[in-house]
């Protein structure tokens, strides 16, 4: 299951702005998500938006973070998810789609409307949540920025099960318990909280690009559509045999232990240790690994142990 660490709930930020529907619109409902922790979103787009749904006559609940409220199972994703004709204001369709996935409170498909602010101008955004978009917005519009209630950065994998094969490779490549197994022994995201901020490396190794990040900067981990020149583009950059010669722990295993045979032959730590550190460094790049979490990697045999370990525990 998905959920706090420890298991505590955190409280919802929500507010509710009540809209007067202008004469002629049908009013409705749009829940607009400010991805308050990040700036993936354009400022202009998300202020222009929210001025066109009051100008539309929409009734708008802001929340601060859709990926905060998954990551935390908040309630409320599934109070919003059973309305009917549900709209929403966001991302890609395809990271907030997952997003209620991910909480247990998926959306239907066949009713629901996801705008995507983070590609599409604001005139397309609101082509899309009004039956009547206003015509007419000033140049400048006020910024309604939402503050956050968290320390923490909602970071964290998303898995797009229309795409995964449950292959478990990104159980054995996290180094952070993040991923676990179900009783039905399917990949589950089982403690967000835990994902290190910034690093998406588990979705480099993914086969399928079926792992999101839906803050991550470019695509198709971002969220995007996958297309087929995304899908090789991702293949050739986590095909690990042809970028490093091997499997990644298994190659610097097998460094490891060449490097020993020629400190006996040639006594020259220096030389072995740069080679390991050009290796670590490719990695690093390819993976878009922070500096930091290199720098705390255990060794190949314990990951692999804990991946063993997880799969025959489900």
């Amino acid at each position: 299951m998905n959920g706090l660490d420890n298991g505590k709930q955190v409280a919802t930020a929500t507010r509710e702005i009540p809209r007067v529907p202008v004469a002629g619109s049908a009013s409705s409902k749009v829940i607009f998500c400010h991805c308050a922790y990040t700036r993936i979103l354009p400022k202009d787009v998300k202020n222009r938006v929210l001025a066109g749904l009051e100008a539309g006559g929409a009734e708008v609940e802001e929340v601060e973070d859709l990926c905060r409220m998954s990551a935390h199972r908040d309630p409320k994703l599934g109070e919003l998810a059973a309305r009917d004709d549900v709209k929403i204001a966001a991302c890609y369709p395809r990271a907030v789609k997952w997003l209620f996935h991910a909480a247990d409170t998926p959306l239907d498909e066949t009713t629901a409307t996801i705008a995507n602010m983070r590609e599409d101008e604001a005139a397309v955004v609101l082509e899309e949540l009004l039956d009547e978009p206003p015509q007419d917005l000033p140049d400048e519009v006020p910024d309604q920025t939402m503050a956050t209630t968290d320390t923490w950065k909602p970071w964290f994998p998303v898995i797009d099960f229309n795409r995964c094969t449950n292959c478990m490779q990104c159980l054995s490549f996290c180094l952070f318990d993040v991923y676990g197994v179900s009783e039905d022994k399917k990949i589950q995201v089982r403690n967000p909280t835990k994902c290190k901020t910034d690093c998406p490396a588990c979705s480099r190794v993914c086969p399928e690009a079926a792992i999101l990040f839906p803050k991550y900067r470019a695509s198709p981990i971002n969220g995007a559509e996958v297309s087929e020149e995304d899908l090789r583009r991702e293949k050739m950059k986590v095909d690990i045999s042809s970028l490093l010669g091997g499997d990644i722990y298994g190659l610097l295993r097998d460094r490891s232990q060449r490097a020993k045979s020629r400190f006996s032959k040639e006594r020259d730590e220096d030389r072995a240790l740069k080679e390991r550190k050009r290796c670590l460094k490719k990695l690093q790049k390819a993976l878009d690994i922070p500096e930091e979490l290199m720098n705390a990697m255990p060794s190949g045999e314990a990951i692999l142990a804990k991946a063993q370990r997880l799969k025959k525990d489900g």
